[in-house]
């Protein structure tokens, strides 16, 4: 393109953390510029973020179905080409179906929407509509992620036996959202939030990780959720066992109570003739384990890394990358997409982000690991989707 993708924020003003994350992610490449937004619920707050942000005050709307009728009537060369949704879960559908219905492309922070049934028919409003929707599952955007997947795609594992995946954290290890923090209050709140907490929250990103990386489906599952710290509505732990279609197994493992833990996401495959594990907190790094011969370790921005691992890599070996570049590769590929549609030219054949398939996959996690805890932790079949 000769130009750079405008886009609007839905959500993600003063006050909120998200926000910020997409807005650097987003114009990280210097080939997409913030032009308007709806920031805030809150009609006042909104215009103030705006004005925070050097938005044209005649593009910091007071709500978001403002900014969709008002941008749709701009002319061309000034019109949006896409909006970003940073709002809590339940305020994900409504801007998404309007803004789709009226020619826009999408990107959207996870999980995609409150329940299973939304999720749905957002995917019905994406196909009908044939915009491009964009999910923000971050983690998948890290070069040794792509490396960990290549490993498998590959063979070098060969036959996959067991998927571990965790996500300690300990930042809600006391009651939180008493204490008029944001973040803490609505991730809490099953009105906002939907029917889990953790496992909505970070148990998604363990989830979607896996499948990333190794490919495998879930056939079905065991979930115990707690709720540790007495007076909260959600799930604030839990344990999930999985079994895998092709018969490897699994075990996933989400809390926000674990105290000391930042945000330890990780995970290990093991196959019948090599083993890998890739830690969030240590991103640059893949290690490889064999039967018979010490481990290897893969450092990102190396003439031996695969094809889809320097395809991602920014900077030169040794300058760590990290949650935010991983982020930025997430839009990079997105942009990608949204570029072709907007210059009328065929989708590229190699794209790797997130869409609403996967979003659709993280719903019915969501919704199959509460059914499982609420019958007593039964083994329960994924659903069809």
């Amino acid at each position: 393109m000769n130009r750079k993708l405008r886009f609007g924020m839905i959500g993600g003003g003063r006050g909120a953390f998200i926000g910020a994350v997409h807005r650097i992610a987003a114009q990280m490449d210097g080939k997409a510029e913030l032009v308007a937004g709806a920031f805030s619920s809150d009609s006042a707050r909104a215009k103030a973020s705006g004005a925070d942000l050097f938005i044209d005050p005649a593009r910091a709307y007071g709500s978001y179905a403002e900014m969709a009728k008002a941008e749709a009537k701009m002319p061309p060369q000034r019109r949006l080409d896409f909006v970003i949704i940073v709002t809590p879960n339940h305020q994900h559908f409504p801007p998404a179906k309007l803004f789709l219905e009226s020619g826009f492309h999408v990107v959207c922070d996870k999980p995609v929407t409150f329940n299973l049934a939304e999720a749905k028919a957002l995917a019905k409003i994406v196909a009908k509509t044939g915009r491009i929707f964009a999910l923000t599952h971050n983690y998948t955007g890290n070069a040794m992620v792509k490396q960990a997947r290549d490993f498998v795609r590959s063979g070098a594992l060969g036959n996959l036996r067991k998927v571990i995946v965790e996500y300690p954290q300990g930042w809600l290890s006391k009651r939180l959202e008493n204490s008029g923090q944001k973040q803490a209050a609505w991730r809490t709140d099953p009105k906002r939030s939907g029917a889990a907490g953790c496992m909505g929250d970070i148990g998604t990103h363990a989830e979607n990780l896996a499948r990333y990386v190794t490919g495998l489906a879930i056939d079905s599952l065991c979930a115990d959720l707690t709720t540790f710290v007495e007076g909260r509505q959600l799930d604030d732990d839990g344990s999930v066992l999985l079994r895998f279609k092709g018969g490897a197994k699994g075990i996933l493992h989400a809390s926000q109570i674990c105290i000391g833990d930042e945000n330890d996401l990780n995970l290990r495959v093991y196959g019948d003739k090599a083993a890998l594990e890739w830690h969030q907190e240590h991103p640059n790094e893949l290690v490889v384990k064999f039967p018979d011969q010490p481990r290897q370790i893969w450092r990102r921005g190396n003439g031996y890394d695969g094809a889809a691992a320097q395809r991602f890599t920014r900077i030169p070996a040794g300058h760590p990358e990290g949650y935010l570049e991983a982020f930025g590769n997430i839009y990079q590929e997105a942009f990608r997409a949204i570029a072709a549609e907007v210059e009328g030219q065929p989708q590229p054949k190699d794209l790797d982000f997130p869409t609403i398939a996967d979003g659709l996959e993280g719903m019915a996690f969501i919704e199959t690991v509460v059914k499982s805890s609420k019958l007593g932790a039964k083994w329960v079949k994924f659903p069809k989707i």
